[in-house]
């Protein structure tokens, strides 16, 4: 599928908890990371100037995990068009052997940030994300 954006993680000492693996917050930091990532790669200035993002729901099902010093892959992409201001992201991470270790469906909100109101996610802003 076209559209989609990569990064790699390396898990830190201040991404393990007590149990010895990534903390369930750091997976959510890096969705975010990744996704403000896509969007300053592929978004038109314009709308990087004009419009920021928020969460509004994520849905994460974690299938595996990391420890000290191991890199996961993550790729995300927008698997449909947008609902009024919102659209939903996929973001899977994979571990050196390519096994999913976590998967999450996010709801982003566009925020105009001006007014700091909720704006219309229009075909002219889409278009670059989708397939």
């Amino acid at each position: 599928m076209a559209n989609r954006h990569e990064l790699t993680f390396v898990a830190g000492a201040d991404d393990i908890d007590e149990l010895g693996h990534v903390n369930n917050a750091v997976w959510v930091r890096w969705m975010e990371r990744i996704a403000v990532a896509h969007w300053q790669a592929d978004a038109a200035p314009e709308h990087r100037d004009r419009y920021i993002w928020v969460v509004t729901r994520h849905e994460i099902d974690y299938r595996g995990n990391v420890g000290p010093g191991e890199t996961v892959r993550a790729q995300t992409f927008i698997p449909e068009g947008p609902t009024g201001a919102r659209f939903d992201r996929c973001t899977t991470f994979r571990d050196a052997n390519d096994r999913v270790l976590v998967e999450a469906r996010t709801t982003w909100a566009l925020i105009d940030r001006a007014s700091g109101r909720l704006a219309r996610v229009t075909a002219e802003i889409a278009a670059p994300f989708l397939p």
